[in-house]
């Protein structure tokens, strides 16, 4: 029988193999650490992107280890909340491409509108790859479960109906399958509200409504999942030209890639960089 083959990383110095105690919780690899000079030591590194290139994910191994740190935060929340967690953070793409991304280049004070249970803010707090949160969603159970979950870290968790609720300033807004659950009209005054409090970057996980079979499928089980709980069935996303162009007439340059790895849905990942944006914003208030 051939013997098991160990990857060099788990050797310790002298080449004798590292032990971990069964149950022994993995730390949270930090993705963004301050170093003395030059890149952050640690990060992780990405290649420039062409608009319309796929988005790079994190790697497995580091994705699970993030997504077990936050999950054992919700040791008091249900079952099903834990592990809606966890599976959120390791199989949603948009998690994946949002980590990475913060690992290249971090994002700062982070409002997360419509955050649910604030895990992917709290995993971008445990990544280094933010310095504070404030998350706004209008479940009170999900905010109540994030608060709890966030105990001891730089994060404030809020309810707020998005329709007309004021987004604090920041540096990074993260609106990620927010729009879609909108009318129209409260979709434009919330993009202008997050326009005017983000002083960097917004990024925006946007369902495509011109996406052939992709945007078909997600129109019938977006319908579906409403029905099930009670939702109603408007469905009214915009077309991704106009994101665009509301973005780019608020100062922002943007970059549209796909965002549904492994999945049959119309999910894209708008980024809206500022033009010419200078200094950290101030806290969120």
């Amino acid at each position: 029988m051939r013997a098991a083959r160990r990857h060099p990383r788990c050797a310790a110095p002298g080449g004798v193999p590292r032990r971990r105690l069964r149950g022994a919780v993995r730390p949270v690899p930090r993705l963004c650490r301050a170093a003395p000079d030059g890149p952050r030591r640690g990060a992780v590194t990405l290649p420039a992107e062409a608009p319309g290139a796929a988005l790079r994910p994190l790697p497995a191994a580091a994705l699970a280890a993030i997504a077990g740190q936050v999950a054992a935060r919700y040791a008091g929340a249900s079952r099903f909340a834990r592990g809606f967690v966890r599976g959120k953070l390791r199989r949603d793409p948009a998690s994946a491409a949002i980590l990475a991304l913060g690992a290249a280049t971090p994002f700062g004070a982070v409002v997360d509108c419509g955050c649910g249970r604030g895990q992917l803010g709290l995993a971008l707090l445990l990544a280094g790859a933010a310095e504070r949160l404030v998350g706004l969603d209008r479940n009170p159970g999900k905010i109540a479960e994030a608060r709890q979950a966030a105990a001891g870290l730089p994060a404030r968790f809020e309810q707020a109906d998005l329709a007309t609720a004021p987004v604090p300033a920041c540096d990074t807004v993260l609106l990620i399958d927010v729009l879609l659950q909108m009318p129209e009209p409260a979709q434009r005054a919330l993009l202008a509200r997050v326009a005017a409090a983000a002083r960097r970057r917004i990024l925006i996980r946007a369902f495509d409504p011109s996406l052939g079979w992709r945007a078909r499928l997600g129109f019938a089980m977006e319908r579906l999942g409403r029905r099930v709980r009670g939702d109603g069935v408007e469905i009214r996303p915009l077309p991704l030209p106009a994101l665009r162009h509301l973005l780019e007439e608020a100062g922002f340059g943007v970059t549209v890639t796909p965002c549904w790895a492994g999945t049959p849905l119309p999910n894209m990942l708008l980024r809206a960089e500022r033009r010419g944006a200078v200094g950290p914003a101030a806290p969120p208030a």
